[in-house]
């Protein structure tokens, strides 16, 4: 009996051995899958972060043109033709969320709105010793932000009669309303955040 039970020890030994290496290679899978689904969020906060940047870079860059546009009264020509350039801004979010932008597409321009779309990719890969090909696989993740005015109804007042524009009152939906003196312009910082919103959209 004692040799029959060291022999069904000796027989089961390999079985544990080939148990505990699967079980071992299932927990450096999963901890990989998981590894890759945060390396996939992160990405897309870094890319989200990057598309809202450049919008709102894009926003702060539209101030000059804005007011200038308001002495002559050109706002509307200004508005159907402007475009201007927030990709340097996503290159530094993204930096800071640990990504790099690997295309920034120029905005498209549309009526009232603006589109932004960026892609990244982190920079850290995957790197799982059980996955083959993720050595240097890193998550890539695209975000789209609009840029858009949302205050189309306005009134251009001329108190003197003598073809200059004093005051132009917008109104903005829920936002409010804005009155500016193209004279005397109040800083644009003041007055951006309600005339333009900024958000991100479905890619």
């Amino acid at each position: 009996m004692i040799g029959r039970s060291r022999n069904d020890a000796g027989q089961a030994f390999p079985i544990y051995v080939v148990m505990v290496a699967g079980l071992l290679f299932l927990v450096f899978a999963f901890f990989a899958v998981g590894k890759a689904a945060a390396l996939r969020n992160g990405a897309q906060g870094a890319a989200d972060a990057a598309a809202l940047a450049a919008a709102q870079q894009n926003r702060e860059d539209f101030g000059d043109g804005f007011l200038a546009s308001l002495p002559g009264d050109m706002l509307e020509q200004f508005l159907q033709a402007h475009l201007v350039d927030g990709c340097p801004a996503a290159r530094k979010f993204a930096a800071v969320n640990q990504a790099k932008v690997n295309h920034c597409w120029p905005p498209t321009h549309g009526g009232y709105r603006d589109q932004i779309k960026v892609e990244v990719k982190g920079r850290k890969p995957v790197d799982s010793s059980v996955i083959p090909g993720t050595k240097k696989k890193v998550a890539k993740a695209t975000a789209t932000a609009i840029v858009e005015f949302r205050c189309p109804e306005w009134k251009a007042l001329d108190f003197n009669h003598d073809g200059v524009k004093d005051l132009y009152i917008f109104t903005c939906g829920s936002a409010g309303m804005v009155e500016i003196a193209p004279g005397s312009p109040p800083p644009w910082s003041q007055v951006s955040k309600i005339l333009y919103d900024v958000h991100l959209v479905d890619n």
